[in-house]
């Protein structure tokens, strides 16, 4: 085994700006998760006037209906996050899967197959949701589904170079000369040396994601009101944005800096994983 070069704990460790990442992220879905139980009231109940500035009883004051805006927004950031989760583990699933067969698939059935995800891949996304959303209308299931399906085919193109790249350095030809079947060529050759790719893929799906939850519920797509959205409380208060800024700011700043967070820490941790793989194989 060759020794550990000087970079290699560097490269172990998560760093500084990592760790700052996890808390900004553990920070907005602690707001997400645990913010309607200890909301400090009736996110829906008009409290007084609208886009009241913070005061006694409203700490962040009232948004365009005169509802209690801190209530709003610990209601509204759960639904935003939990369909970003659900889109991203539905298109990291068909991708990852459909991109390593494709990867490992020869011929011509193999690149009609790509042009097919090509074709997919150029259809807009908010064109998706819309077309669905007609057919499930107030359904969070449609915007999950469409935005899952909008993202697949970049996760598989992403999985399918990924996977072609390793089946070229001969593990996967060595595994099938020494017997291994095409499910242990899969978990011991491929998965492992794809894992950082997938990994910093799904990171960028969850970014996209959360931004077209989010804009879905600025259009009005999923569950309607009066249920809270971060998404839709941009929408409903910036015409009164110059008399309390708050209702549009707070929820925005609160998915901006998640989303950042979310797509460094996933670099981060990829790399690290790519680094273990690449010392791992050393010896």
């Amino acid at each position: 085994m060759r020794p550990a070069s000087p970079g290699t704990g560097a490269r172990e460790a998560l760093g500084p700006l990592a760790w700052c990442c996890a808390g900004v992220c553990l920070l907005v879905l602690a707001v997400a998760v645990l913010g309607p139980p200890l909301a400090p009231g009736s996110p829906t109940e008009q409290v007084g006037p609208p886009f009241a500035g913070p005061g006694a009883g409203l700490p962040l004051g009232t948004d365009f209906l005169g509802r209690d805006l801190a209530a709003r927004l610990l209601h509204g950031g759960w639904v935003v996050l939990a369909l970003a989760v659900g889109a991203t583990a539905l298109a990291t699933l068909l991708g990852a899967g459909g991109g390593i067969w494709l990867g490992l698939a020869a011929g011509r059935g193999g690149e009609i197959v790509m042009r097919a995800v090509d074709l997919l891949a150029v259809f807009p996304p908010l064109l998706l949701m819309l077309l669905l959303a007609t057919g499930a209308p107030a359904g969070d299931l449609a915007v999950l589904v469409a935005v899952g399906l909008a993202a697949t085919p970049f996760s598989l193109r992403v999985t399918r170079a990924a996977t072609r790249r390793v089946a070229a350095t001969g593990y996967v030809l060595t595994a099938r000369a020494r017997g291994d079947g095409w499910t242990a060529v899969v978990r011991y050759d491929v998965l492992p040396n794809i894992a950082g790719t997938v990994l910093a893929d799904a990171g960028i799906r969850f970014v996209a994601a959360v931004h077209l939850t989010a804009t879905a519920g600025f259009l009005g797509l999923g569950r309607g009101a009066p249920d809270a959205n971060w998404g839709r409380m941009i929408r409903e208060n910036l015409p009164g944005a110059a008399l309390n800024p708050l209702p549009v700011l707070l929820p925005a700043a609160l998915l901006a800096a998640f989303a950042v967070a979310v797509n460094l820490l996933a670099d981060r941790v990829a790399e690290r994983v790519a680094g273990l793989d690449t010392s791992g194989s050393d010896g």
